[in-house]
């Protein structure tokens, strides 16, 4: 059996909901792979950004939930920046059909099992 690949989801707050439907996705029986995240309420508590960079390091790949909200969350964007740093493959999914905002650096496609899944095999 293949090793299990590990994918960080990087996501503002706001879009919870959204990360929970994607974590769900994770129940399919295609290849192993789990979805991890650092969600916190307060982005900077103690020691968060050496433990989000210690899991993304961990991380075969990094998803990110793009959306409006994603301009003004400065956790994500530390997100996307330690994963950049750490030279992780990063793909981004639009967390909802009816937006698309765009983010420097972030190549993002809709949500959907085959994109969402093509970026996982290709880990």
């Amino acid at each position: 059996m293949a090793d299990t690949k590990v994918v960080f989801v990087a996501f503002a707050i706001e879009d919870e909901r959204q990360r929970d439907f994607l974590k769900g996705q994770s129940l399919s029986p295609r290849a192993p792979y789990e979805f991890i995240d650092m969600s916190v309420k307060e982005a900077y508590e103690t020691g968060w950004k050496e433990k989000v960079r210690t899991r993304i390091k961990r991380s075969n790949g990094v998803i990110v939930l793009v959306s409006k909200n994603s301009l003004t969350s400065t956790g994500q964007a530390w997100e996307i920046q330690c994963a950049a740093e750490e030279g992780k493959p990063i793909r981004g999914i639009w967390a909802y059909s009816d937006d698309r905002t765009t983010l420097p650096g972030v190549s993002t496609v809709a949500w959907s099992d085959k994109n969402i899944s093509d970026f996982i095999d290709s880990l």
